[in-house]
């Protein structure tokens, strides 16, 4: 579990632990911020870095010639699938209990994170806090988080004519990456390297980019959705609003249920270890020194494939291609049909099966229990409950399949369609401003810690083949 463990010994910080039970009952103590003079986020990175810059160079110098494992032909031939070969901090995946953010699991930072209400939903600014320090800041800490990316937030007016040079049928994250690549003029990174600047303060100006970034990605990304489905009517940012109410508010969403939503939902997609293909892609992009605008616009050309973020468009779709062809009350036997239907076509059934995961996602899991609360009659609901009864089963029965069990993807789409987003081709689009917050902030550890250009060797078949031989022999 990646969790600082020196985070105890800030000068500025007093803290308390706490004591809390993992997913397997076993105990964990966890530094919780309960006050705290410094509510500036960039301060309490520069106390922190240079005693994680001390821990890298001793696991390297102490450690370096550790074997992780051993490299097979298949994880070579299968996209690298399984191989320990990237360092990221802000959160780790484990196969049967999914995601932690430094160390948090979901559940958990639905309980300790700051809310924007009483017993709501985390807040994504308490988690950018988290991902950055390994600290669960306090309220008034996320308050001024908020009140900071709220500063930051303005948009250039070119931002706006170069998407608009743009058909309006694009598709949405065609949009909203142009959006992000026309953003990169103000790249203070850029005009920091073309000076000069000591590698030892890189993370510096990638700090103001990132937090530029994540502040503006809502405007832009609520002024794709208002261009393509509400005929170029923008509505301007609420100062009194979080990140996650004020996304909703510039969408056109004000009902305070789809508010706590956006805010569950910008939390729970924000990092996911760094193998997915957004995450390693940022982080590979930003190994050659780009700065944070291109990597996340690398990113987010990765994140719109359908075998990664275009999933949770795809699996509202299939859902109401299910509800088109056989009516809302179908019957648990109609589905299994329509399910075996769409496998013997050669198509996948969205949403189910993770690289990953070896049981249901957490991610998955807390959306229901939202659904449960707030919207258990609705009949897409009630059918996606049915998929989760139906579908393992069948996959199972199949015998390919390593993980049956629904992600993220397929229960995301039926909660923003309940509350009026409609739109699927736009769903990519809030997985991307969710993403920026995971790879930005481990972006900008990157740098403090001085991670080197990736450059993985790689071989062809006829290599392969004549090592094999050699092997044997």
């Amino acid at each position: 579990m990646v969790f600082f463990r020196s985070v105890s010994l800030l000068s500025k910080l007093r803290s308390r632990a706490v004591r809390q039970p993992n997913l397997s009952n076993s105990v964990r103590w966890l530094q919780i911020q309960t006050s705290s003079p410094d509510l500036d986020l960039r301060s309490q990175l520069k106390d922190l870095i240079p005693e994680q810059q001390d821990r890298l160079k001793k696991l390297k110098s102490e450690h370096g010639k550790v074997q992780l494992g051993n490299i097979t032909v298949d994880m070579v031939l299968g996209g690298m699938r399984g191989m320990t070969g990237l360092l990221w901090e802000t959160s780790l995946l484990d196969p049967d209990e999914g995601i932690r953010f430094r160390g948090l699991s979901i559940p958990e930072c639905q309980k300790l994170l700051p809310s924007a209400k009483p017993s709501g939903e985390p807040m994504p600014e308490g988690l950018l806090w988290l991902l950055l320090t390994g600290k669960v800041p306090t309220k008034e800490q996320a308050d001024s988080l908020s009140e900071e990316l709220r500063s930051r937030a303005t948009i250039p007016d070119h931002v706006f004519k170069t998407i608009e040079a743009l058909p309006v049928t694009a598709h949405p994250m065609t949009q909203f990456a142009t959006g992000v690549m026309a953003l990169q003029v103000q790249s203070e990174f850029q005009k920091a390297y073309e000076k000069g600047i000591h590698k030892s303060k890189f993370w510096e100006p990638t700090y103001e980019d990132s937090l530029n970034l994540i502040a503006q990605l809502p405007t832009v990304a609520s002024y794709v959705y208002r261009r393509i489905y509400k005929n170029g009517q923008t509505i301007p940012m609420d100062d009194s609003l979080d990140y996650g109410g004020n996304f909703a508010h510039m969408l056109g969403f004000d009902n305070p249920e789809m508010k706590e939503l956006m805010r569950l939902y910008v939390t729970i997609h924000t990092d996911h270890e760094g193998g997915n293909v957004s995450a390693h892609t940022g982080h590979l992009v930003a190994s050659a020194l780009s700065d944070p605008y291109l990597s996340f616009a690398a990113a987010l050309n990765g994140l719109a494939g359908p075998l990664h973020g275009l999933a949770n468009q795809e699996v509202l779709l299939w859902i109401k291609s299910v509800v088109e062809e056989c009516g809302e009350n179908i019957t648990k036997e109609q589905l299994k049909d329509y399910v075996w239907k769409t496998l013997n076509g050669g198509k996948v059934v969205p949403g189910f099966g993770h690289g990953v995961l070896r049981k249901t996602d957490p991610r998955y899991t807390c959306q229901r229990e939202f659904a449960l609360k707030h919207l258990p009659n609705d009949p897409l609901f009630q059918l996606v409950s049915k998929l989760y009864e139906v579908v393992p089963p069948i996959l199972l029965e199949l015998g390919k399949v390593k993980n049956p069990w629904p992600n993220v993807d397929a229960h995301s789409g039926v909660l923003l369609n309940h509350y009026g987003l409609t739109e699927a081709r736009y769903y990519t689009v809030l997985f991307g401003v969710s993403r920026a917050i995971g790879i930005c902030s481990q972006l900008i550890w990157d740098r403090a810690l001085g991670l080197p250009l990736e450059r993985p060797k790689s071989v062809t078949m006829e290599w392969l083949e004549n090592y094999c031989k050699k092997a044997a022999a």
